[in-house]
């Protein structure tokens, strides 16, 4: 009795939790006693939830309650420890807050170790000793720890449900089969079991089969996105590639253009300076003539006037043209329009490529079903050019040139055969008939 009453001690001061001695002993507002560090744990966990609830009575709280220290409690386990008091032994496993309880525990409960789906109730290993014993009970079917024993009984008449009812598909007891269920197709629980178990392998070998062709899907679209992936990367490279070679031929026309007219500008302006050099020569030269007239003007003694005048009267012959014939201002402008000219060239050629090379990138080939086309030129794609057989064709129907374009005759045509000298009876249709037979006939080619 003495080692009993130590026992209901052991339990009385240990964590439910952890199991051990209370450390640091905290009280929740439920009024139900943890260690510190177990509990907060236990709160951490259920932070993401913004619901706390305490792990023994399943009270729950909001916000996260203010954990106060137990010291009356944490004395008791002080004096407890003095006394070489130790936590319950390794072999009592008590249930915690996610373990199935032994039905037959009373005060604290043990760690169920098997369920019984006869009973139907859950033992922890000293209970269960009488399915291993006791003879009736050996043939009882024992099962992992299970929650949901209490399911198996009828909630009307309490007893095991063993039947099952395929009129109402339901389980039922041995009594349901006698009151509302007489008269019902029935089986035992076990041969329906045994039934649905073959249908369920079916299902499962079905499911299988699924997911393996599903799984060789995925991994066939998933080869697929490394190929497109590949694929645009690929292009990207090359197509940045090209797009850098035909900048960087632009600029070296762009240079090219740069450096000519720069060379051109420099042999132009050397030209016109130097016969500006001349002309200015010719200026003094001609000043320096008009002076000396000038002075023999005022020369007052005539003799000297008109010995001196017939060596200055004489003016050297010009090497120049009498005027310079000044263009209008447009030197460069022809550099400025030919490149204009080019730069337009450019843009509609580049106008014009892009939308092939747009169309091009959205007509990109995968293993996906092709999206139905919304525009003209999408339609356009599958556009086909229809050629009609005159050898074919009804006899009130004239073909064009080229066999693409029908008229409707009401006079009877010769058909080829015919025309050779062979019987070649046709049907004698109406107007409206032979349209019809030429907007179907595409379907028959």
């Amino acid at each position: 009795m003495a080692q009993k009453g130590v026992q209901l001690d052991q339990e009385t001061f240990s964590c439910s939790i952890c199991l051990d001695l209370l450390k640091d002993p905290v009280t929740t507002t439920c009024g139900h006693s943890y260690c510190r560090n177990c509990i907060k744990t236990h709160f951490n966990k259920e932070d993401s939830k913004g619901v706390h609830s305490c792990p023994q009575c399943r009270k729950t709280f909001t916000p996260r309650p203010v954990l106060e220290k137990n010291v009356m409690l944490a004395a008791l386990v002080e004096q407890l420890k003095k006394t070489g008091l130790q936590a319950a032994p390794a072999n009592l496993c008590y249930a915690g807050p996610e373990d199935v309880a032994c039905d037959v525990c009373t005060g604290r409960k043990l760690k169920a170790i098997k369920s019984c789906l006869s009973c139907p109730a859950s033992y922890c290993e000293k209970h269960l000793q009488p399915h291993y014993d006791a003879a009736p009970l050996k043939k009882h079917k024992l099962v992992d720890p299970y929650r949901k024993t209490q399911e198996n009984i009828c909630s009307r008449h309490d007893e095991v449900m063993k039947i099952f009812c395929r009129t109402d598909q339901q389980s039922i007891c041995y009594l349901c089969l006698m009151d509302e269920h007489k008269g019902h197709e029935t089986v035992p629980a076990a041969a329906e079991r045994t039934e649905r178990q073959k249908e369920l392998e079916v299902r499962r070998l079905n499911i299988q089969q699924r997911i393996q062709e599903r799984e060789k899907d995925v991994k066939l679209l998933q080869q697929e996105v490394e190929a497109i992936n590949g694929s645009a990367d690929k292009a990207v490279e090359d197509s940045e590639k090209m797009f850098t070679e035909l900048i960087r031929l632009l600029q070296k026309r762009s240079s090219d253009v740069k450096q000519q007219v720069r060379s051109q500008q420099e042999t132009e302006v050397s030209r016109v300076k130097e016969l500006q050099e001349k002309l200015e020569q010719e200026i003094a030269e001609l000043k320096r003539k008009d002076g000396e007239l000038e002075q023999l003007s005022h020369t007052e003694d005539h003799n000297q006037f008109l010995h001196n005048y017939p060596s200055l009267s004489a003016l050297s012959e010009s090497t120049h043209s009498s005027s310079i014939n000044i263009r209008p201002l447009s030197y460069f402008e022809d550099v400025t329009a030919a490149v204009s000219e080019t730069r337009d060239k450019l843009q509609d050629i580049l106008r014009e490529e892009w939308t092939n090379i747009s169309l091009t990138v959205t007509e990109v080939d995968v293993l996906l079903s092709p999206a139905e086309p919304k525009t003209r030129a999408g339609f356009l794609k599958y556009s086909r050019e229809i050629t009609l057989d005159p050898n074919t064709a009804n006899t009130h129907l004239l073909l064009s040139e080229g066999n693409r374009k029908v008229t409707v005759k009401r006079q009877k045509l010769m058909t080829p055969c015919q025309s050779t000298g062979y019987e070649f009876q046709k049907d004698q249709l109406t107007e409206k008939l032979a349209i019809v037979l030429f907007l179907l006939w595409p379907a028959f080619v």
